[in-house]
């Protein structure tokens, strides 16, 4: 359960044809995660390295330690709104603190086996969450790609977008050229050449025109330094120790994210390669790519969907693909960082831009928003939360709708069908009605069956409570048909509980037909024993009780 998935691959044997295939695989999406890597720490409010170092470390750990074949972690969009808020509050100290916290998180769900837990995600809501996302993204790079000057950016999108519009007139047009030629590059190669690696091109010639014209154009040379060449001892984050207990909600929020992201992107993975991951697995190698990774002074980490696209595409093997590309990663680092230093902000705006546009699954929505009415709004509300409050309250309140439409649809499913009927006929004496039907005989108010259909929970309770309590006059007995119910709670139980009680009082007899074991052993926890209510094994078996205890005619 929680033998990496690179284990596995040299088990069946790793020869040199693997070998070069993760090769290849390795270098084409290392050279799709370096700009990626780079662009997602600038919008994340972090520095440059700061998103390489994650794809290195946590790249790395990923892959050596993953439960899927083919995950490739690193830095995430998906981040880049929670991370810029945690960095913004508290600090790149405090956000490295909460990323450890996140990733202690994580080994802890993984270790527990509550991996599968994190997948019950509505569709509708992590469609509205990732629209969300990308909007925001899009709406934060608009500054850099721009050149606009501010005194100050909001982190709320309304203001964001009026401090936005206020500063139109600060437009540096040398850099809305260059970011208008990186992201015509990259959409143009997108059409014409979709294997190559059109994000490092467009990185690259904007590089080179800022460069080349001697641009007057913010760079992550004249922003942040550079980037160093190598990477940093690791050290614990310095932050307060009251500041641990501060950091919980954000670093909840960063592990649940981290584990949703991963996990979603394993399944991606396993829709196109028809393999099969392990998801606690999986989620202990996040935990400690986080850690690591922070440790070290980079973002966190996640399993990243494109370039896990990417990885499969250029035909990788197995897990060494992954572990090359952040090698890659490293080597690029540790001789081609100087050059970065002309990489223009503008040009990684139009990266991200790209990014956020992708994120926004268009034909995802529209299906949704074709499709049932309920789904939609859970959608809607859960994009309308992300983008105008904030991301867990986003996720927080899909979460709760898309449950209570989940709870109602379910209730609507339970039924009760009430059958009046004599069930005390001698044996010799046919029934009127089907034979074969256990529910046949001449109606009178002798015995009444009921039969529940659908889950009993507290969400049915009373809507099968109305129908069972209709009756005004005891009968002789009571026969519940329960073989149809898949599971009962504590509430459907107590409130079985209540009506035997009812009837009891009334003189008649209870018998609980067909029950599962769950469902037996849920009535029994909640008082119904053996002195209440006789378990029967179908309704079959109570009529033979029934008409056992019939008292003799007389003539």
């Amino acid at each position: 359960m929680f033998t990496p998935k690179l284990v596995t691959v040299l088990r069946e044997g790793y020869g040199w044809s693997q070998f070069r295939a993760d090769l290849i695989a390795g270098l084409t999406v290392a050279i799709v995660a370096l700009p990626l890597s780079m662009a997602i720490a600038t919008g994340s409010g972090a520095k440059p390295e700061h998103g390489l170092i994650a794809a290195v470390i946590g790249g790395f750990i990923v892959s050596a330690l993953g439960g899927s074949r083919f995950q490739i972690g690193g830095p995430a969009g998906a981040f880049i709104v929670l991370v810029a808020s945690v960095i913004g509050t508290h600090g790149y100290q405090g956000f490295l603190a909460a990323t450890i916290m996140a990733g202690c998180l994580l080994l802890l769900i993984g270790y527990l086996q509550l991996g599968v837990y994190i997948k019950y995600i509505p569709y509708p809501v992590t469609i509205g969450f990732t629209a969300g996302i990308g909007v925001i993204i899009f709406a934060a790079e608009i500054k850099d790609f721009f050149g606009l000057t501010l005194a100050a950016e909001p982190g709320p999108l309304i203001p964001k977008i009026a401090a936005l519009w206020n500063a139109a007139g600060t437009v540096n047009w040398a850099a809305a050229a260059v970011g208008a030629l990186c992201l015509a590059t990259i959409l143009i190669l997108r059409r014409l050449a979709p294997r190559f690696p059109g994000l490092l091109a467009a990185v690259a010639l904007g590089a080179i025109a800022t460069w080349g014209l001697g641009l007057p154009i913010e760079t992550i040379g004249t922003k942040f330094g550079g980037i160093p060449s190598g990477l940093p001892a690791p050290a614990f984050p310095s932050v307060s120790p009251m500041l641990w207990l501060d950091l919980i909600p954000a670093a909840v929020a960063l592990a649940f994210l981290g584990g949703m992201e991963s996990l979603l992107s394993a399944v991606v993975a396993d829709g196109m390669t028809g393999r099969r991951h392990r998801s606690n697995c999986e989620l202990v190698a996040q935990g400690w790519a986080n850690i690591a990774s922070a440790l070290f002074g980079g973002l966190c980490v996640t399993g990243t969907i494109a370039r896990t696209a990417t990885n499969i595409r250029a035909n990788a093997h197995g897990p060494v693909a992954g572990i090359l590309h952040a090698a890659f990663l490293l080597a690029f680092m540790v001789f081609a960082a100087p050059l970065a230093n002309w990489i223009p902000l503008t040009a990684l705006a139009a990266v991200l831009a790209v990014v956020a546009w992708n994120m926004i699954e268009r034909h995802a929505v529209a299906a949704v928003l074709r499709g049932d009415r309920a789904e939609a709004a859970v959608m809607v509300a859960t994009f309308s939360v992300t983008v105008l409050r904030d991301l867990t309250e986003g996720i927080a309140v899909g979460v709760v709708m898309g449950a209570v439409l989940f709870m109602h649809r379910m209730a609507q499913m339970v039924e009760v069908t009430t059958h009046t009927h004599a069930p005390l006929l001698a044996p010799d004496q046919p029934d009127e009605a089907n034979p074969r039907s256990p529910y046949a005989g001449a109606e009178n108010h002798d015995v009444i069956v009921y039969r529940i259909t659908g889950p009993f929970f507290f969400g049915a309770v009373s809507q099968v409570a109305s129908i069972i309590e209709q009756i005004e006059t005891a009968p002789r007995a009571y026969v519940l048909d329960l073989a149809a119910v898949p599971l009962a709670d504590e509430t459907g139980a107590q409130a079985l509980l209540g009506f035997v009680k009812k009837a009891r009082k009334a003189g008649a007899q209870i018998y609980f037909a067909g029950a599962s074991r769950g469902v037996t052993r849920r009535l029994l926890r909640a008082g119904l024993g053996r002195g209440l209510a006789t378990y029967v094994r179908s309704v079959e078996e109570a009529r033979k009780r029934l008409r056992d205890k019939q008292p003799a005619h007389t003539s």
